[in-house]
């Protein structure tokens, strides 16, 4: 009985190092996933942003979008990050909504530069997908929901229209887990300080929206989307105390200015 009771325990013992061992592989590498979704990426993050495109004119206005790239490039060059990465696009659409796509687009809604008072919130929202790009959280999230063999379906052509839609709705319209969302944020928090951005309008963004009781709620799908806003204000100025910050504006008061009104013509 003894030696039945032993045997059991040993196999239990091994069962839970097998296991163990097994977690720790990274089957992404071993299997040369991680190899083909690259190559995937490309044409996924086209092929989305094609869709968003289609209902969603793409503002060309050469002042708006000198200024975006002005807030990006200082964020990417602070931040040693390859500025060729990040591809950014500004739609025209009421949402207060930006998002992450595969091979580092970050879409921009009308919408939420409108909502931003001022630069440096509109900088921690940039600062916070570029984060999501960086730890690959896009291509995880994609994979996860939609599954890898879709997703390659999607690239080949051998994919429906319906399902091609239906991916398109993730990206927008749902965020990613918990632990996801506070690794990106902290992380933006890192890209501001390095920037010399200060980042309490950010949590101030944050904040505000989520108390706001006026029309322009039912157009905050990045607020929606993201879990506990008023928690991760708190974090935010959290992770910035205590960090020596010398704010050194990006763009001219001037030119933001003209920025907001560009956006009600």
């Amino acid at each position: 009985m003894k030696k039945t009771a032993i045997q059991g325990l040993l196999i239990i013992l091994l069962f839970c190092s097998t296991w163990i061992i097994f977690l720790q592989i990274d089957w992404m590498s071993v299997l040369k996933i991680e190899k083909v979704t690259e190559k995937t990426e490309q044409k996924l993050g086209k092929l989305l942003l094609d869709i968003y495109k289609k209902t969603n004119r793409e503002i060309e206005n050469q002042l708006l979008v000198n200024s975006i790239d002005s807030l990006v490039n200082r964020i990417c060059v602070s931040n040693n990050i390859k500025r060729t990465m990040i591809k950014f696009h500004v739609l025209e659409n009421d949402e207060v909504n930006a998002y992450a796509l595969p091979d580092g687009h970050l879409v921009i809604y009308s919408g939420l530069l409108s909502a931003t008072e001022n630069q440096e919130a509109l900088s921690g929202v940039i600062c916070h997908e570029i984060a999501h790009i960086q730890y690959n959280h896009v291509m995880k999230k994609l994979i996860k929901e939609v599954g890898l063999s879709v997703l390659f379906s999607m690239t080949t052509g051998s994919s429906g229209t319906e399902i091609i839609k239906e991916t398109a709705k993730i990206l927008p319209s749902s965020a990613f887990d918990r632990s996801m969302e506070k690794e990106a944020d902290i992380k933006a928090v890192k890209y501001l300080i390095e920037a010399n951005i200060d980042p309490e309008p950010f949590a101030n963004f944050l904040y505000n929206l989520s108390g706001s009781e006026s029309d322009v709620m039912k157009y905050v799908s990045w607020i929606s989307t993201h879990p506990e806003p008023r928690e991760r204000a708190k974090y935010i100025i959290e992770q910035s105390r205590d960090k020596v910050i010398k704010p050194e504006p990006v763009l001219l008061q001037e030119t933001w200015d003209k920025v907001k009104e560009i956006l009600n013509e």
